[in-house]
């Protein structure tokens, strides 16, 4: 709409927003593009003072709220902006993006394994860094004015998500948030909990998707809209096509048909006439081929696309299916660019572990158009693989989902070739809330006109179940919060415990259960009203007639039980029952109630009181349950902290009383193994911590602590069972594993005595692989110990560099010394390469 075809009260107020907005709009002035009207309102919210949750669908342009509070920071010579993001992957793309805009000496990057130029005014770190930083009182905190909180609906990450919940709850209260999130169906819950402990906090949300999807069912060969086009149907109505098309496949093959994408279907055998024959048999004659998809989508204009295909190896397979097939997308221009590309990113990798990574067919992929995406890929060339797609020189990509977290790669498909995968436990269907962000990826703003999703069907498949799971746009944001022992000792050591356990009643997960326990608590008033008209009812006026039915209820339930073990008890146990049942019946027959001539209605009304009456004690043990839960399990964790000495009762007394005893002391103090404590992060923090107070690594050489701290970071594959001696490093190495095995079971014990979950077993799985990686073995030899992909040793070293890194901070000598040595000793070839 333009500025005449406003009336002069809607002038007047556009104007009078500009006047109070001066950097908006001067912000606007150096886009190529108009904002939209979310963007315009939480811009607004930021320049006047306010912290703001953005929520709204991938794509939509989320970041540029957070690109404008860094305009408004640079704004103040003195101003800091800190930018954080989930991923070390997010966090490198946005460090690139901003020194590009800014210049490499106002950006720096913090990710744990990666320190570069940290006390620049923009500061681009994951969440844990920053995390970190709070607890330790860091002085790069000075003059932080806005902290952008990206992709905030990570807090509901049942392993990392707690980490948000800390930074939001203690970064100072005149800190700015900008926090952006997916469209989440509770971002106003969410809201409210942001307002009550940052603040003036402002909730803008937009559903609308920039750019508009079109979703599509691929039966066989026949490419049919999900939803009914006609324009004749209610919105969402399956496609009648869709139905009778899935029909015909459960009765044995479809066959395909005319039409244009977007119309009511199309049949496709391939641009170039169908002449290219399939490699191999197809596997399932009702599902087209991968090649062939991929030669279906450019052959109707709907490349570049992204396969999500939910398992690494079936990621490689479909590239290598595909370059099998012959397809090239690209043209001899693109070629020479991608190799450009591809030379300046992989330079420093040695010409011996080119061939022990897959580089030469990993090549050959780009340059036909084609590659995968996926964790088990060299850090190095999934960067490459993403700038290439950015580019358009990458035509297909075949993913696993953590493609969807974020990353910029939007693409004009999304094809889905399955709507389940695995969890590590079993085979579940993809949730609404995954589906959106999948197919969030479908439609380049600025690009596209709309976005195409393609679900691919098989046999089972009810296009009534997928229509469902399309039109659920949203899902709900729920805390994982829970209190560590990192945690507990550094909020003690800041605000003592009574102020903890009121700071740990702020979090977003009690704020729930206190919501949850006001609905409860309604519910409970309700049924009390209704347990009352019940008991009015079941009143008899010859005596107790609540007294009556327990002894009926109390004769079924002896009944029942000598019904029900009738095959497993002994002749003596059944007569005793037996003689019970008789007494009970005898004081049936002598209650008064039992000659009321109304008995029986009276019963009836009884039987429904202690029906409600059972539900309603449910309820009301769900309420005790969540009344102060997070403090709960703190006071717990405080408590295995008293009886092993990391916190002390303040009044001095002596610390070997019982826990129990402990736990009612008001105030403790945070003992010199808690200051150890309060810098060890991670899962294992507490067991890393008891093997430094006791010294069971002291005798580690370099090889043997990188082992070590490999154990204490790696989570084994679920199929991966016990090593046997043979497969560990010789030396210490096995008696230092023994004593940290027996400490980590002593803690086990002691945290099940306390009720807490405990923490997983020490995983030797990795020991000899980084054991020989320190020592200076090569690479294939070192992937080979430890039967893994490149880009999860990688991962896995990272981890264990971070741990290296505290402990050469934190451990007094000999272990600190060694820890710095060891930190040299594994970050050597590829792990280094794989830093900005």
């Amino acid at each position: 709409m333009t500025s005449s075809e406003l009336s002069p009260a809607e002038r007047f107020a556009a104007s009078r927003n500009r006047s109070r907005t001066p950097q908006l709009q001067v912000f606007r002035s150096g886009l190529a593009f108009d904002l939209d009207p979310f963007q315009i309102k939480a811009c607004e919210v930021v320049e006047q003072g306010r912290s703001v949750l953005v929520a709204a669908p991938t794509g939509a342009g989320k970041t540029l709220v957070a690109e404008f509070a860094i305009h408004l920071a640079m704004q103040d010579p003195r101003d800091k902006v800190f930018y954080t993001a989930p991923m070390k992957a997010l966090s490198n793309q946005k460090y690139q993006e901003l020194v590009a805009e800014y210049g490499a000496s106002e950006v720096g990057l913090l990710t744990g394994d990666t320190n570069v130029n940290s006390r620049a005014r923009i500061v681009v770190m994951t969440t844990e860094v920053l995390r970190n930083m709070l607890y330790a009182g860091s002085d790069l905190l000075q003059d932080l004015r806005y902290v952008v909180l990206d992709e905030v609906h990570f807090l509901g990450d049942r392993f990392r998500g707690a980490v948000w919940e800390e930074v939001i709850i203690h970064l100072p209260l005149d800190v700015r948030m900008v926090s952006l999130s997916a469209t989440v169906s509770n971002a106003e819950e969410f809201g409210d909990w942001l307002q009550t402990v940052r603040g003036e906090t402002d909730v803008i949300v937009s559903e609308e998707r920039p750019v508009p999807l079109q979703q599509h069912v691929l039966v066989g060969s026949k490419y049919l809209d999900l939803f009914d086009s006609s324009g004749q149907a209610a919105t969402n109505r399956v496609n009648p096509e869709l139905v009778r098309a899935t029909a015909l496949g459960r009765r044995g093959g479809s066959r395909g048909g005319g039409g244009r994408p977007g119309s009511g279907g199309h049949g496709y055998s391939g641009r170039r006439g169908g002449s290219r024959p399939a490699p191999h048999p197809q596997a399932n004659p009702g599902r087209m081929d991968r090649w062939k998809i991929v030669d279906m989508l450019d052959g109707l204009n709907l490349l570049p696309a992204i396969f999500f295909v939910f398992s690494r190896v079936g990621c490689d397979q479909a590239v290598r299916q595909v370059l099998r097939s012959g397809i090239r997308l690209t043209s001899a221009a693109d070629r020479d660019e991608i190799r450009e590309i591809v030379d300046d990113h992989c330079r420093t990798l040695r010409d011996e572990d080119l061939a022990v990574l897959g580089y030469y067919e990993w090549l050959e992929g780009l340059e036909r158009g084609v590659a995968a995406h996926h964790a088990g890929m060299l850090p190095a060339f999934k960067e490459v693989v993403e700038e290439l797609f950015q580019k358009k020189l990458v035509k297909a990509v075949f993913a696993t989902e953590t493609l969807a977290l974020g990353i910029n790669m939007p693409a004009r498909s999304v094809v889905l070739e399955k709507l389940e995968k695995f969890n590590g436990e079993a085979r579940v269907p993809i949730t609404p809330g995954e589906y959106t962000q999948l197919t969030g990826r479908a439609g380049r703003r600025g690009i596209d006109v709309e976005g195409h999703s393609v679900i691919q069907w098989s046999q089972g498949l009810d296009p009534q179940a997928v229509a469902a799971l399309a039109s659920r746009r949203t899902y709900p944001l729920n805390s994982s919060f829970r209190p560590t022992y990192n945690m507990a000792v550094n909020l003690i050591e800041q605000f003592g415990r009574s102020r903890t356990r009121e700071v740990l009643e702020t979090s977003f997960a009690q704020f729930q259960a206190d919501r949850a326990v006001v609905d409860l608590a309604q519910k409970v008033r309700t049924q009390q009203q209704s347990l009352d008209g019940y008991a009015a009812s079941m009143a008899c006026h010859l005596g107790d007639f609540g007294e009556y039915i327990q002894l009926r209820q109390d004769i079924a339930a002896l009944e029942n039980q000598n019904a029900s073990r009738a095959d497993v008890q002994g002749r003596g146990e059944r007569d005793r029952r037996q003689e019970k049942i008789t007494a009970l019946r005898r004081q049936l027959r002598q209650h008064p109630c039992h000659a009321c001539p109304e008995r029986e209605q009276h019963a009836r009304w009884a039987e429904r009181w202690y029906k409600l009456k059972k539900q309603t004690d449910q309820l009301s043990a769900q309420i005790r349950s969540r009344t102060g839960a997070v403090a709960k399990i703190f006071d717990r964790v405080t408590d295995v902290l008293l009886d092993l000495g990391y916190l002390v009762p303040r009044d001095g007394s002596d610390a070997t009383r019982d826990s129990s005893t402990l736990s009612r002391v008001a105030e403790v103090d945070v003992a010199a193994p808690g200051r150890t404590l309060r810098r060890i992060y991670g899962d294992r923090d507490l067991l890393v911590a008891e093997c430094l107070r006791r010294g069971v690594w002291n005798q580690l050489d370099v090889p043997s602590l990188a082992a070590m701290a490999a154990t204490l970071v790696y989570e084994p594959r679920r199929d991966e069972g016990m090593l046997s001696e043979r497969y560990l490093p010789r030396g210490e190495f096995r008696t230092a594993l023994d004593r940290t095995q027996t400490i980590w079971s002593e803690l086990d014990d002691l945290e099940q005595a306390h009720r807490l979950p405990g923490t997983q077993q020490p995983a030797p799985g990795l020991a000899l692989a980084m054991h020989r990686w320190a020592r200076g073995a090569s690479l294939d030899s070192v992937l080979d110990d430890a039967d893994l992909a490149a880009g999860d040793f990688v991962r896995w070293t990272k981890q264990t560099i971070d741990l290296l890194d505290q402990l050469s901070v934190v451990a007094d000598p000999p272990v600190g010394p060694v820890a710095r040595k060891a930190l040299d000793a594994v970050r050597r070839g590829i792990v280094s390469y794989s830093t900005v």
